[in-house]
């Protein structure tokens, strides 16, 4: 049987956090840095903690404003300390709340900047390993994140999107243009159903990629987000897929 993570980035102030949370395996949770406090932490890791989902650090570039989204020069060494410092954070109060931070999604910006740049998904990794070499980098698929976390001595997963389309080259389309998110539900289930089943993905030329899916990214910031999440899990469960995270 197919088996597939659904991790969700939650304690960002979007409202969905409590209903989101049953119905996903791994909660990315933001470390105060884009979004949140200790406050928010607190309160998000005590919700995953309840209904059995997998804490993960969501570590950002330090660029609150633009809710860590937007790219910026950065050096590795800066990128290592950002990374270091919030997922640090993050296991601190978790290890307060008798639970353990079990991998680690970095956001926004700094996601694609690493997907993309060896030099950032080098020091992204280095973090992760430095703050516990049992954490699972969650990248998008094919990129150099991945590449790093696995010769860094990390496991890795592949990560996909429901809602994001995809370039020929495997990233994904820019959010600037008209055509980077997809709003169809049922192209959106049916995107994932595909990656999950048959590994490709059609990508905004037409064609089509292989694509790996090991966690698939569901936004909790849009207005439909909790009814979208039931709707996979459902279409999922019909498709013969196990719905499970990897600390399971």
């Amino acid at each position: 049987m197919a088996h597939l993570d659904l991790n969700c980035d939650l304690g960002e102030g979007a409202g969905h956090d409590a209903e989101l949370m049953p119905l996903i395996t791994s909660a990315n949770i933001a470390c105060g840095v884009h979004a949140g406090d200790e406050a928010t932490m607190r309160a998000t890791i005590a919700l995953a903690k309840k209904h059995g989902v997998a804490l993960g650090a969501h570590p950002s570039l330090d660029d609150r404003e633009n809710f860590g989204r937007r790219e910026m020069v950065v050096m590795p060494e800066e990128v290592f300390h950002l990374v270091l410092a919030q997922t640090r954070t993050l296991q601190r109060l978790a290890d307060e709340a008798g639970a353990r931070v079990t991998h680690l999604k970095p956001h926004g910006a700094l996601y694609n900047m690493a997907a993309r740049n060896t030099l950032l998904a080098e020091a992204v990794a280095h973090a992760a390993y430095e703050a516990d070499p049992r954490l699972v980098v969650f990248g998008l698929a094919g990129s150099h994140l991945l590449t790093a976390a696995h010769a860094g001595g990390l496991a890795a997963a592949s990560e996909v999107f429901t809602d994001r389309t995809y370039q020929p080259d495997g990233s994904l389309t820019p959010r600037g243009r008209p055509d980077a998110l997809i709003t169809d539900e049922e192209a959106a289930v049916a995107q994932v159903l595909r990656m999950v089943r048959e590994g490709r993905v059609r990508t905004t030329d037409g064609t089509d990629r292989a694509i790996a899916a090991d966690t698939v990214c569901l936004h909790g910031d849009g207005a439909h987000a909790v009814a979208f999440a039931r709707r996979l899990r459902a279409e999922l469960a019909r498709a013969g897929v196990e719905i499970k995270s990897f600390a399971a």
